[in-house]
C-alpha cells in the first residue's frame, strides 16, 4: 500500500491523471536541469501553462456553451412561464418537448457545462497532488532525499523527530501503517520523504541538531534541495508563514515582503480571473426565476469569497502552491482574453442555423426511430392477442369436456340406480326393460 500525500496518488480516477501529469513535470524537470537551470519554481510555472494548453479546446467548448446559453435564456424563460403552475402528465410532457427542441436549435445539451467540469476538476485535482508531491513524481528530486534517507532508517529516534514536525500530523498514520512496521523499504523511504519534503529550514536544523553524525548528511540534502526550491530568492518549500519568521528573526525584511506577496498576488489574481469570466456580470442581473436567482446569488457569493480563501490558505501551504495558485491564475486570465475575443468573433447566428439542421435531421431520425418501435409494438400485441384467442379457445374446450364427463358421472349414477333396481324387479317389468336397455348401451 503507498503513502497518502507525497507518495504517488493510488485512487482509481485521481492516480491514474496524476501518474500522466507526474511524467509531464518529470519532462519539464530534466528539460530545464539539461539546460542548467532546475528550479521547482520554474518547473511548476511551467507545467501550469502546458496543462492548462491541454485543457484549452474544453474551455473554447465550456465559454461557446455559456454564448450560446445566454441567447437561448429568454425562450427557455418564456417555456417556463408558459407551463407554470400545470402540473399534469401532458403539459409536463409538452414542456420538456419545447424544452429539448430549443437546445436542440442551439445545438447544445442540458449537461454540457457539467460535463465539461466534470472533465476538468479531476485533472485540476491531480495537478494539485503532482505540485503538492513533487518528489513522488520526479525521479531527480526524489533521488537528492534517498542516500540521507538510507541512512535515517533504523536510527533510534529518528520517527519521532520526524512525526514532530509541523506538517507531519498528515503522515503520522503512515508510521503505524504495517508496510512501515513490517520493514518494507520504499514505504518507509517514502514515509521519510513526505516529512522532509514539508519541513522548514529549523526543522531541517533541529534534525541536525538531534544527529551530530549525521549532520553534514541532511545539511547537505538541505542544501541541494533548498537550491532546486529557490525562486526569487525565496525556498517555496517553506510557507510564506515560516519565511516572514526568518526574515523577522534575521532582519531580512525584503524576505517579508517577498513572503506577504504571495497570498496577496494569489488573492488578487484568483479575483481578476473571476472578472474576466464571461457570466460574472450575469450574476447582478435578475432572471426573474427565483430558482436561477438564487443560485447567481450563492455564485457571486462564492466568487468573492474564493479569493479571500486563496489567500489565507497561501499562509499555511508550501510558497509552491502558493506559486500555483498564482501561475494558473494568471494563464487562466491570458487563455480566457483570448478565448473571449475568438468567441466574440463568431458568428452566432451561421452556427445557430447550421445546429437548427442538425437538429431537424436528429428530429427526423427520432421520429423514424420511434415509429419503427410503435410498429413493432403493434405487431408484438397482435401476436399477443392471437395467442390469447388461443388460450382462451382451449380454456373453452377444457371447459367443454370437464362438463361432459360431470354429466357423463351423473347420467352414469341414474342408469346404475335404475340396474339395481331391476335385479330385484320380475322378470318382463318396466325394471327389468330398463336394465336390458343399459346393458344393451354398456355393451354398445
Amino acid at each position: 500500500m503507498q503513502g497518502i500525500l507525497l507518495t504517488q496518488d493510488d485512487g482509481a480516477i485521481l492516480g491514474p491523471i496524476a501518474k500522466i501529469l507526474g511524467v509531464i513535470m518529470d519532462i519539464i524537470f530534466n528539460f530545464l536541469d539539461l539546460i542548467g537551470i532546475p528550479n521547482i519554481g520554474l518547473s511548476i510555472i511551467l507545467f501550469t501553462i502546458v496543462v492548462y494548453l491541454l485543457m484549452l479546446p474544453m474551455t473554447i467548448k465550456q465559454q461557446k456553451f455559456s454564448k450560446l446559453s445566454a441567447k437561448m435564456q429568454p425562450e427557455l424563460q418564456k417555456i417556463t412561464k408558459k407551463y407554470e403552475g400545470k402540473k399534469d402528465q401532458a403539459s409536463m410532457m409538452k414542456q420538456q418537448e419545447e424544452t429539448r427542441a430549443v437546445y436542440d436549435k442551439y445545438g447544445v445539451s442540458p449537461t454540457g457545462s457539467c460535463l465539461q467540469l466534470l472533465i476538468q476538476m479531476p485533472i485540476l485535482f491531480a495537478l494539485y497532488r503532482v505540485i503538492y508531491a513533487i518528489p513522488a513524481y520526479v525521479g531527480k528530486i526524489k533521488d537528492v532525499y534517498i542516500p540521507l534517507v538510507n541512512k535515517l532508517i533504523g536510527v533510534e529516534g529518528v520517527d519521532e523527530i520526524l512525526k514532530g514536525f509541523k506538517n507531519s500530523v498528515r503522515y503520522v498514520n503512515q508510521f503505524s501503517n504495517e508496510s512501515f512496521t513490517g520493514g518494507v523499504t520504499e514505504y518507509i523511504q517514502n514515509t521519510y520523504i513526505d516529512c522532509l519534503n514539508m519541513a522548514s529550514s529549523t526543522e531541517w536544523a533541529s534534525l541536525a541538531e538531534a544527529f551530530p553524525s549525521l549532520a553534514n548528511d541532511i545539511n547537505n540534502t538541505y542544501a541541494q534541495i533548498s537550491k532546486y526550491n529557490n525562486f526569487l530568492g525565496l525556498n517555496i518549500g517553506n510557507t510564506p508563514m515560516d519565511i516572514i519568521k526568518e526574515g523577522v528573526a534575521i532582519g531580512a525584511y525584503g524576505l517579508v515582503v517577498a513572503a506577504v506577496m504571495i497570498p496577496v498576488l494569489a488573492a488578487v489574481t484568483q479575483w481578476l480571473n473571476v472578472k474576466l469570466m464571461p457570466n460574472a456580470n450575469d450574476t447582478k442581473k435578475k432572471s426573474g426565476n427565483e430558482t436561477a436567482d438564487t443560485m447567481a446569488s450563492s455564485m457571486k457569493t462564492m466568487n468573492n469569497i474564493m479569493p479571500l480563501m486563496s489567500a489565507w490558505f497561501c499562509f499555511s501551504f508550501p510558497s509552491g502552491m502558493g506559486i500555483y495558485w498564482i501561475a494558473g491564475a494568471v494563464v487562466r486570465g491570458v487563455q480566457q482574453v483570448a478565448v473571449n475575443k475568438y468567441i466574440d468573433r463568431m458568428d452566432f447566428d451561421a452556427v445557430i442555423e447550421s445546429n437548427k439542421e442538425k437538429a431537424a435531421e436528429k428530429a427526423k431520425k427520432r421520429r423514424a426511430k420511434n415509429e419503427k418501435i410503435l410498429a413493432q409494438t403493434e405487431a408484438l400485441n397482435q401476436v399477443a392477442n392471437q395467442n390469447t384467442k388461443k388460450i382462451s379457445s382451449k380454456a373453452t374446450f377444457a371447459e367443454a369436456y370437464k362438463m361432459s364427463l360431470e354429466e357423463r358421472e351423473a347420467k352414469m349414477k341414474e342408469i346404475e340406480k335404475y340396474s339395481k333396481s331391476s335385479q330385484k324387479s320380475s322378470k318382463g317389468s318396466i325394471a327389468a326393460k330398463a336394465n336390458m336397455v343399459k346393458n344393451y348401451n354398456d355393451g354398445k
